[in-house]
């Protein structure tokens, strides 16, 4: 096997115009895969979720090398493996990482792969870990997203982009712990470490922030509050437990907030990806307590936080990237929390499409009217 034809979403350029249905920035093309190297792995792609990481290159708000194979958010079977994988074999089911992780830089060796220092220079450089790219099409080389390129058929990938599952997993369900659920209940259990009986409110009702939603009833917080701006998604949150809701439409959704939790929570989880949002949970905070953000805004996002707040009621300020997550430990654990029905994140699944329907369905993402729409491929 020297190369491997397979049908992938390519981004050829940022910044395309809406509705994307009819501007297609995201091209269905053949391209070609090298057969994987050392330390990699080709994998038979059979669902990837659509998540804002994705939708945020796509409208330029997170700048990437162009042009690019996207998505990140992945399950599938592994076809083939190269020299030193011994851990993996042909047939294995497995969920792809967002974050590859070295296992010997200061991060990795501290506990803390979600920062490996090679894993985030590749992503930056739209390679994989082991150095340089595996796919191309007709006019040159392509950029991996995230180590991914997950909208396709077949994907080459780092070993230390993948954790194995459980074979019966469903692949819709299985590829919401590579992303949503990492990023959403690591960030509580793991980034906060929220403990039964302390207050959790989660602002931005995407799939990440449902995730949260669903790690604080897990982890026994009460209450717990979601808010967002669409009543859809709100009543999806009630739905999942004793879920207090708020819209944030409302002008004084800060001091309903403040009123529900007796002046203000333990914890509040910005999933939301702006600024606003984020000013807005840190208003919600207690005296003591910690606000805690996932929400990737443009670069050029800042916030203005009152110092003399920050001090004098020791208040913490906390950035999570894939849930302060261990992949190799915490998805294991997710999934049995799935299977015992005290995360239920199938939940979480809006629906899925083929993936000639992507462009349309990045659409639907935008609009706020899914929370998360995988693309099911054959097999």
């Amino acid at each position: 096997m020297s190369t491997i034809q397979t049908r992938a979403a390519v981004l050829h350029a940022m910044g395309a115009a809406r509705p994307y249905a009819d501007s297609r920035p995201l091209a269905v093309e053949t391209v070609t895969l090298d057969a994987p190297g050392p330390g990699e792995v080709l994998v038979a792609i059979r669902a990837a979720g659509l998540c804002h990481s994705d939708l945020s290159v796509i409208n330029g708000d997170r700048p990437r090398p162009m042009p690019m194979a996207l998505g990140h958010e992945a399950a599938g079977v592994v076809e083939a493996v190269g020299p030193g994988v011994d851990d993996l074999q042909a047939g294995d089911h497995v969920v792809m990482v967002f974050m590859p992780s070295c296992g010997h830089c200061n991060p990795c060796a501290g506990g803390r792969p979600a920062l490996c220092e090679p894993g985030a220079a590749a992503n930056g450089k739209g390679e994989l870990l082991t150095g340089g790219r595996r796919i191309r099409a007709e006019a040159g080389e392509l950029h991996h997203h995230l180590g991914c390129s997950a909208f396709a058929e077949r994907a080459v990938v780092s070993r230390r982009s993948l954790v194995k599952v459980p074979a019966d997993l469903p692949f819709e369900h299985a590829a919401l712990f590579g992303c949503a659920v990492l990023t959403g209940v690591g960030a509580v259990v793991n980034t906060a470490g929220v403990r039964a009986g302390q207050s959790a409110v989660v602002v931005g009702l995407g799939g990440v922030g449902l995730a949260s939603v669903l790690g604080a009833l897990a982890s026994g917080a009460s209450p717990v509050v979601a808010v967002d701006l669409s009543e859809d998604k709100l009543a999806l949150a009630r739905s999942l437990g004793p879920v207090l809701t708020v819209n944030a439409a409302d002008a004084d959704a800060v001091e309903q907030v403040r009123a529900l939790t007796g002046g203000g929570a333990d914890f509040v989880f910005e999933m939301a990806g702006s600024a606003r949002a984020l000013e807005a949970a840190w208003k919600m905070t207690r005296r003591g307590g910690t606000t805690v953000t996932a929400g990737l805004p443009p670069p050029e996002a800042v916030l203005a936080v009152n110092i003399v707040s920050l001090v004098a009621e020791e208040r913490t300020l906390k950035g999570s990237y894939i849930g302060t997550c261990v992949p190799a430990r915490d998805i294991p654990r997710y999934i049995a929390l799935f299977r015992e029905g005290r995360l239920p994140v199938d939940r979480l699944l809006t629906g899925t499409i083929g993936l000639d329907e992507i462009n349309a369905a990045f659409d639907q993402l935008a609009d706020g009217k899914a929370v998360r729409t995988v693309i099911r491929f054959p097999g």
